[in-house]
């Protein structure tokens, strides 16, 4: 495909990276720096302008492009850049839209604008942290088949039960029906063989039922229940999502600010919250506000040094509080993942991205492709693809361990078309309808067929 990406900032450099390696990608932007730090690190075409510009984008030949993506961080700017290539005949445009006003007047007018797809980055993000709230074991969490199987992120404590335990082993002695079908460990990413042996500190990616993961977290005596109640820092847009979707949800939400004016306005609209004027960095106001009896809390303000040191605050203060922190900086959220400083991180760049990045695959589902779902999981190094299974697939009725599958590729799950779900053994077999789950560190699958050798 064509893709033309209006925008090289944060949102714009992770598109460039996942979609550069498959498609032909354009990248415009008015500062020349950036675009010599894009062109210097991926293959990519690149011009130097205003992508709202008609003569912009002919240089970038808008004309023969399938996809236009602006990600400017200017509402305007990326509503105008894709009412013109709409205008220079590109079918498909998406764009990144913060202002909640122009969201919803752009939904009413999607149609008459042309616009495949409207993002914004705030409410995605709220999205996001609230499904870590309802599995709070997960550093992170996507799902699969509609939500029939789920994947989990789950870093192992030094201590942890399982810490040299042979995989083969603990499937044969757990009585819960799981698949660790990735493990980064000490900056290597490793899709397990059945002789791999866990240690404490590894991160595994796990998949099963809802109801399976919550037996395996149970089995390890570290399940969390849902949390009731959140504590949030930042009376932020995003703020306001994420509280609106947990008071939704029946939790009881509790907001601080250190603006007046932002906690009378988050007050007027979310009634039901207990909003409060104060520094969220202030440890002895979160012990006064009850963090100890807080079941998460969640830092979001526009600085990100302060919601890691509040994060990391309140872990300390509240025993089994499910933390979440907002982090801009690619180095910075590196840096404390790696650590294992707090139980989850978000970036509204890279949920954005990766809502793109599917609906990007959806568009080569319906040329020929046949995938469903697509996640990027540790890190960005392994991808975690659902395939639907077609007629004259060569996988079908074949038995896995016949299958002659490349390195590096793990089949982690099998959907029925009756929805019964299967965590693959050697000896179940693809059937025709089946959606099937492939974790793999090639980056480059877009077929079922690319996981044969």
């Amino acid at each position: 495909m064509r893709i033309i990406i209006v925008g090289a900032g944060k949102v714009g450099w992770a598109l460039t990276q996942h979609l550069s390696a498959d498609n032909r990608v354009t990248v415009i932007d008015k500062d020349a720096q950036l675009i010599d730090n894009i062109i210097n690190i991926y293959d990519v075409m690149a011009v130097c302008g205003n992508g709202a510009s008609y003569e912009i984008q002919q240089e970038a030949e808008a004309e023969k492009a399938d996809l236009l993506i602006a990600t400017t961080s200017s509402d305007e700017t990326n509503i105008v850049a894709c009412l013109v290539a709409k205008k220079l005949g590109v079918q498909h445009t998406i764009a990144r839209i913060r202002n909640p006003d122009y969201e919803k007047q752009l939904h009413f007018m999607r149609d008459d604008l042309g616009l495949s797809m409207v993002i914004n980055p705030e409410k995605a993000t709220a999205r996001e942290i609230a499904r870590l709230l309802r599995f709070p074991n997960a550093m992170k969490l996507e799902s699969f088949s509609k939500g029939r199987l789920e994947l989990v992120e789950y870093r192992l404590p030094e201590d942890s039960m399982l810490a040299g335990i042979r995989l083969s082993d603990m499937y044969k002695n757990l009585r819960v029906r799981v698949l660790i079908c990735a493990v980064a460990r000490k900056g290597e990413t490793i899709i397990p063989a059945g002789d791999f042996v866990l240690q404490g500190g590894d991160k595994i990616y796990v998949t099963s039922t809802p109801a399976q993961l919550e037996q395996f977290f149970r089995h390890l005596r570290v399940f969390r229940s849902k949390a009731s109640s959140v504590m949030i820092v930042g009376a932020s847009k995003m703020c306001h999502y994420l509280a609106q979707e947990l008071i939704e949800m029946g939790m009881s939400v509790k907001i601080i600010d250190k603006s007046e004016q932002r906690c009378v306005q988050i007050s007027e609209r979310l009634p039901k919250a207990l909003v409060i004027v104060g520094d969220g960095t202030d440890s002895e106001l979160l012990r006064e506000e009850g963090i100890d009896q807080t079941d998460a809390f969640v830092a979001i303000t526009s600085m990100d040094e302060a919601n890691i040191l509040m994060a990391m605050s309140a872990a300390k203060q509240s025993d089994g509080c499910k933390v979440v922190a907002k982090i801009n900086r690619r180095s910075l959220m590196t840096l404390v993942e790696a650590e294992s400083m707090i139980d989850s991180v978000v970036s509204a760049a890279s949920v954005t991205a990766e809502l793109i990045v599917q609906y990007v695959c959806a568009m080569q589902n319906a040329t020929g492709s046949q995938i469903q779902t697509l996640h990027h999981i540790v890190e960005g190094t392994v991808e975690a693809l659902e395939f639907n299974i077609t007629a004259g697939a060569t996988c079908i009725g074949v038995p896995l361990k016949d299958l002659k599958l490349k390195s590096g590729i793990l089949l982690a799950g099998i959907v029925r078309e009756n929805g019964q779900i299967i965590i693959p053994s050697g000896n179940d077999a693809i059937q025709l309808g089946d959606d099937v789950i492939v974790v793999t560190t090639d980056t480059g699958l877009r077929d079922i067929r690319d996981i044969l050798r």
